[in-house]
């Protein structure tokens, strides 16, 4: 199991990578949504703004307002999961096929985060 501090580092290490997206790209295929990612192991919460410009204002939700923060987009993982995603060690469609990541989306908005290739 990872700790809380691994997985924020994890988070930005996966928000760095979409910095690195061609920005055209992004552009076409990133949608602006917030986004909430739940580590259920160590019963966090976090929470970011997704734009075409990348991922902004990633941050712990206070325990005990987790279920009040509202999302576009909603992740749900193990932290030792989120850290492989992270690494590279697993793809994200392989971990969610697999039942490792559940994802609260519409479809629209997971078809254009497909198109990045990660997702």
């Amino acid at each position: 199991m990872a700790t809380v501090k691994q997985c924020r580092l994890a988070l930005d290490g996966l928000a760095k990578s979409l910095d690195e997206v061609d920005p055209e790209l992004r552009t076409r295929h990133v949608p602006t949504r917030s986004v909430l990612c739940r580590v259920t192991d160590l019963q966090v919460t976090f929470t970011a703004r997704l734009d075409p410009d990348g991922v902004h204002d990633i941050r712990q939700v206070r325990k005990g307002f987790e279920d009040n923060a509202d999302a576009d987009v909603k992740l749900a993982l193990h932290s030792d999961q989120l850290i492989a995603l992270a690494a590279g060690d697993e793809d994200f469609l392989t971990a969610w096929l697999r039942g490792r990541v559940h994802v609260s989306a519409s479809v629209r908005d997971m078809l254009r985060l497909r198109s990045l290739g990660g997702f």
